[in-house]
């Protein structure tokens, strides 16, 4: 089936919300996860599929990522099916994200890329003010939505004027071409993609995002959102290589720094979702490094570990979600000793926190550990930095952990037990997590 079948599929399931069950939705998702892993091993170098639409490993790895992650997003809202609130819409929505990410990862044009980068927030706002909890999810949707709105439109301005330049606007042919563009629009153009990454001092708009959004909303901005930044990075430092080699250290720094500072704030956080939020700060941080160094264990180690926080971050903010349900409180002061309520659930906290602090043998550590080989080469002063964020990395990990399943438990009414689908949910998080690292060869050497 070509990509153009694939997308064919996706706005039939979109028609499909409004006819048959959310059941029938659901399971069109999965086969399209699935359809997807093909697109990996049949395209593992650069296909152009159509005039528009084409691309390489990474462009089909998140469109497999993406694929799956809207799928786990209406298992883990299964609750707005049984409660009948407007569940047909929101599936809806949930389709149209995932149309909109796979025109943004599957365009070969620099502006239908922003367009479609752009077009991805509306769905995505309305998904928070619509099924948030609090009052506050509308300020937080307003937050986000101009907060990254604002940042992209110099990069519209840029690639207008790229246009001008070079009379082209597919990526390749750029790249073959080269850009003789000042290095003012270098920053006009990166400064869209670190407020999505997000990079630190700009990433206000994300804990407050998180906070208020629903739990398929808190899903689709640490699984997919992010790593619209660092695929956008990806295309564009391509462009600017010249470019790189004067500003990438202290691009470089920012990210390292701001990982390890956001490590701090992960520290003396007594919500959950917001320490979750943060420590994707840190994690994108290193994306970031990776990128700019431009080296092939940089860019490989960035994909796996966007690829892997994508999978572990979406599974610890369903891990959050189902103790919020039915003890309806994120404070880490109020959440004590669940490990005596829910034995077996704290199995699944342990694995994923493990996970996030790059225990093996998840996607995480490989990531990392190719990440630090190539800032490391780019400069070993960068090693000190690396090893502190490694070192607060696990400690936010298994203080989230203690902090939530150890303890005297304060819980003194009843509340539901975990459900089958619950832990089939947090299951499909755990085996592509896991079980992609027999095939790293793929990953490690599309660069």
């Amino acid at each position: 089936m070509s990509m153009l079948g694939m997308f064919m599929c996706m706005c039939m399931l979109s028609l499909c919300t409004m006819i048959f069950s959310w059941e029938v939705v659901q399971c069109g998702l999965f086969f399209l996860s699935f359809l997807s892993i093909f697109f990996i091993y049949c395209f593992s170098s650069f296909s152009c599929l159509s005039v528009m639409m084409g691309g390489d490993l990474l462009s089909f790895s998140l469109i497999s990522l993406s694929c799956w992650i809207c799928s786990l997003m209406l298992l883990a809202s299964y609750k707005i099916y049984m409660n009948n609130f407007n569940s047909e819409k929101f599936s809806f929505l949930v389709i149209l994200i995932l149309i909109f990410l796979f025109l943004s990862f599957g365009c070969l044009d620099l502006l239908m890329f922003y367009v479609f980068f752009e077009c991805v927030l509306v769905p995505t706002f309305l998904l928070i003010i619509g099924w948030g909890g609090q009052p506050e999810r509308l300020q937080a949707g307003i937050y986000m939505f101009f907060y990254t709105l604002c940042a992209s439109l110099p990069l519209l301005v840029g690639i207008l004027n790229l246009y001008g330049k070079s009379g082209s606007m597919v990526y390749y042919v750029l790249m073959l071409n080269g850009s003789e563009m000042e290095m003012i629009w270098f920053f006009i153009f990166i400064i869209a993609f670190l407020v999505k990454l997000p990079v630190f001092l700009l990433h206000l708009w994300l804990p407050k995002a998180h906070v208020e959004a629903p739990i398929a909303g808190s899903m689709i901005l640490a699984g997919i959102l992010l790593k619209l930044g660092g695929y956008g990075l990806f295309r564009v430092l391509f462009l600017f290589q010249n470019f790189v080699i004067y500003s990438g250290g202290f691009l470089l720094s920012v990210g390292l720094m701001g990982g390890l500072l956001t490590s701090f704030i992960c520290l003396r956080q007594v919500d959950l979702k917001s320490l979750i939020a943060y420590s994707s700060v840190g994690h994108m941080g290193m994306v970031m490094g990776g990128i700019i160094t431009l080296n092939s264990w940089g860019c490989s180690g960035a994909l796996l570990l966007m690829i892997a926080h994508g999978l572990c971050s979406s599974a610890l903010f369903c891990l959050a979600n189902l103790v919020y349900e039915r003890f309806y409180s994120r404070s880490l002061m109020v959440l004590k000793g669940l490990m005596s309520i829910f034995p077996m659930l704290a199995m699944w906290w342990f694995l994923f926190c493990v996970f996030n602090m790059a225990a093996p043998p998840s996607m995480n550590l490989f990531g990392e550990i190719f990440l630090m080989m190539s800032m490391i080469s780019w400069s070993r002063w960068t090693m000190i930095c690396l090893i502190l964020l490694s070192f607060f990395s696990a400690c936010y990990s298994l203080f989230m952990f203690s902090s939530t399943q150890h303890g005297k438990s304060w819980m003194m009414f009843p509340f539901n037990e975990i459900k089958v689908r619950e832990y089939i949910l947090l299951l499909l998080h755990f085996v592509p997590l896991n079980f992609l690292v027999f095939n790293l060869d793929l990953w490690s050497y599309w660069f």
